[in-house]
């Protein structure tokens, strides 16, 4: 018998966007799974392809890539976002993107399988995707601004408006990985800060 799982939280991230019937509500509930992983878990490996998309319900995760041996750090998702390999999510398709957590993390959990069932019976629920996914394209077209344009202090000080919830979490590495900068100058702007 599968596990009853509380999605008022889910629910009420819906809700945001979309009214949610009570049948889409059965249907969502009946599909997502709570899934727990531990700090420096790795939650989506580069070598297979992403099936499973996780709404952070607690904790604190990053998407990053690996060049000659380095990791840079692409992105952060806490509290309330939805974290997955996109091309990969999307495309079910090899992509270069790993996901690990930087603090431990409970998660509701959504197959690839489960969402394309949603968009085929639920059309509310592509209305949900796109407007929620208005808000991520926003958030990356600024980052590409930001990191083409800006100093390194700026580059930082955009860093904090834009994670200003939670970049006191993210450990300096990260921070300085997902900037593009050294450590150095990193810790240098803070003092100046």
């Amino acid at each position: 018998m599968k596990k009853s799982v509380n999605t008022e939280k889910i629910f009420q991230h819906f809700e945001k966007y979309i009214h949610l019937s009570d049948t889409l509500k059965t249907e969502l509930a009946d599909r997502i799974t709570l899934i727990s992983f531990k700090k420096g878990a790795l939650v989506h490996n580069a070598d297979t392809i992403c099936r499973k998309s996780y709404f952070i319900q607690k904790g604190l995760m990053r998407t990053y890539f690996i060049k000659d041996g380095k990791e840079i750090t692409e992105y952060f998702s806490a509290e309330n976002e939805w974290v997955n390999s996109p091309k990969s999510f999307m495309q079910q398709e090899l992509d270069i993107y790993y996901i690990d957590t930087v603090e431990q993390a409970e998660c509701f959990c959504l197959h690839v399988n489960d969402l394309v069932f949603l968009f085929e019976h639920f059309p509310e629920m592509e209305r949900y995707a796109r407007l929620s996914m208005g808000t991520v394209f926003g958030h990356f077209m600024e980052r590409i601004t930001s990191m083409r344009f800006t100093t390194a202090k700026e580059k930082y000080l955009h860093f904090c408006k834009t994670y200003h919830d939670i970049y006191h979490r993210i450990p300096l590495g990260m921070v300085s990985s997902y900037l593009g900068i050294a450590q150095e100058t990193l810790s240098r702007i803070r003092a100046d800060k």
